[in-house]
């Protein structure tokens, strides 16, 4: 069982993770993280943390000359900008004042946090509530992405809409998806993209944000990972399950998603062919690429929506908790609009279940044992 666990606050130390449960023998090469890691931090609409931070993973436990060894693996993402911070966040000895938030921001896990946890200094919620916390996520969906490339499993995301202003390339093709690749704001559609970026500019002078639809594009995924059998095992269950614990994300769709409830089920269902050359196959996707909870052997086409980040340079009326009186909320450092990067964190997200999936399917504890039951499944 593939499992793992992620720590760390967005102004502490560093970002941390673990990995449980990975086969031994797999190569992994380091740079392609970090060129992750760096899709991440991009995006027209980004804020000024961007400008300090140049993540970069440092391993230090499971591997050993670039291929894993079936031990724990262990890295940490080192937070540049706590050089500035260690005084308020040093993990045994900190300025506690200077510092300290009162005033939480609607939309945030601020007021919620601070009552759950019983704290005074919403500080201490927001710090681990970040989307800073999305860096570790990115590294491990890179690292299961360097498995998974050895059974031809890919993929890509692109935006969809920001700020209602939609993309023409609603059905990516590969090209599309390599253009997106290149856009500031991850748009396939050149027209579409300049009247985005014009949208965020206009947003950051007003002192709000934005927010949008990104989809994530998974080529290679055999037949059968997920299972029908209970419900916690359905690979759309899963998939929805771990993006919607994204930051800012509100909503996570699969194939024709919510069009589906305004067809027919003749217009909505993929009918099935077969062939001696193709096997069996379907002329249309709009399941995409989940049936009954089973991967069907088509791509695999994910939805999600965000909604525009909740810290405001213009902020919204709130209610301060240690004085209980109105005020304005609080103002962290915080991007304009973070469709484009989440897109990033979301397609490492769902290449992580894929991974886990896979793993529970086939098991083992070698890249060669694994190799081998793949060969044995494919074969059947």
């Amino acid at each position: 069982m593939l499992r793992y666990l992620i720590g760390g606050e967005s102004h502490g130390p560093a970002l941390t993770g673990i990995i449980e449960g990975f086969p031994a023998n797999v190569g992994i090469d380091i740079n392609e993280i970090n060129r992750d890691l760096a899709r991440r931090q991009h995006g027209h609409g980004r804020g000024g943390r961007m400008k300090i931070e140049t993540d970069k993973v440092r391993f230090l436990s499971g591997l050993r000359g670039g291929k894993t060894l079936g031990s724990p693996i262990t890295f940490l993402i080192e937070n540049k900008d706590y050089e500035n911070w260690s005084d308020y966040m040093d993990p045994c000895q900190v300025d506690r004042e200077t510092k300290k938030v009162t005033a939480p921001r609607p939309g945030h896990a601020d007021l919620a946090g601070s009552i759950k946890y019983n704290f005074d200094d919403i500080r201490n919620v927001l710090e681990r509530s970040s989307a800073r916390e999305t860096a570790t996520r990115v590294a491990i969906g890179g690292i299961i992405r360097q498995f998974l490339k050895n059974f031809g499993i890919t993929a890509a995301c692109h935006v969809i809409h920001i700020g209602g202003i939609s993309s023409n390339a609603r059905v990516p093709s590969a090209d599309d998806l390599k253009k997106a690749e290149l856009s500031p704001v991850r748009v396939a559609d050149s027209a579409a993209e300049k009247q985005i970026i014009e949208l965020i500019d206009r947003t950051r002078e007003d002192g709000d944000s934005l927010g949008g639809v990104f989809e994530i594009v998974i080529t290679g995924v055999p037949v059968g990972l997920g299972s029908y059998v209970q419900w916690d095992r359905k690979l759309d269950a899963r998939l929805a399950y771990a993006l919607q614990s994204i930051q800012g994300i509100k909503g996570v769709a699969f194939g024709r998603g919510f069009d589906c409830a305004c067809q027919k089920g003749s217009e909505v269902q993929d009918e099935i062919y077969y062939s001696q050359e193709k096997g069996y196959y379907r002329r249309t996707n709009n399941a995409g690429g989940i049936e009954g909870g089973m991967s069907n052997g088509q791509t695999i086409v994910i939805r999600c929506a965000m909604k525009p980040i909740p810290t405001l340079y213009k902020p919204l009326q709130t209610v301060d908790i240690r004085t209980k009186q109105p005020c304005t909320a609080t103002v962290e450092r915080s991007d304009i609009c973070a469709v484009p990067a989440a897109a990033v964190v979301g397609e490492a997200v769902a290449l992580t279940v894929i991974g886990e999936e896979l793993l529970r399917k086939l098991g083992g504890d070698s890249m060669e044992e694994v190799r081998l039951r793949w060969k044995q499944w494919q074969s059947r």
